[in-house]
């Protein structure tokens, strides 16, 4: 097996743990991680060296905004779960977390991902993202300082959808 092979497939794991938290559906995520690698390996002649994770990174969150445009264009339709009722103690605050994760807005909340979830670097999730450094550090600042006000009980002021 090549070394990138090799590299790819040490690399599924950590693609897993970002397809689902991106998506907060395990049946999605293996989905996109799947389609992740095909495209992976279809397109080997166009990796030019450097980090194969990052590369793979890039290729995932792509799928996922892709998967976003289509499912924005259908009508969301949410079943009411027993378990969405109001709960106190120690399950309480990580749903709490996925809820101030879930306001964020996506290209915040990746980065947010890929920094704390993934461990990359700042230039890491800019080069995945497509973006310059600063905004990567923008965004993660917004992150953090929205889930902050989240958790500390602030509700935020409804978002304008156009």
């Amino acid at each position: 097996m090549s070394e990138f092979r090799e590299q790819i497939e040490a690399a599924i794991p950590a693609l897993r743990r970002y397809a689902r938290a991106l998506t907060r559906d395990a049946e999605a995520a293996d989905d996109i991680v799947q389609d992740a690698l095909v495209r992976a390996l279809r397109s080997e002649h166009l990796f030019h060296g450097g980090d194969v994770r990052a590369w793979l990174y890039t290729i995932l969150t792509n799928l996922n905004r892709n998967r976003l445009r289509t499912l924005a264009r259908r009508p969301v339709l949410t079943p009411i779960k027993d378990s969405d009722a109001a709960t106190s103690g120690p399950e309480a605050g990580g749903r709490d977390i996925a809820r101030a994760l879930a306001e964020l807005a996506d290209e915040s909340r990746t980065a947010l991902l890929l920094v704390v979830l993934e461990g990359l670097t700042y230039r890491e999730v800019a080069e995945v993202q497509g973006v310059p450094i600063g905004t990567v550090m923008s965004r993660l600042a917004r992150a953090r300082m929205q889930i902050r006000s989240y958790l500390d009980g602030e509700r935020p002021a409804l978002r304008r959808v156009k």
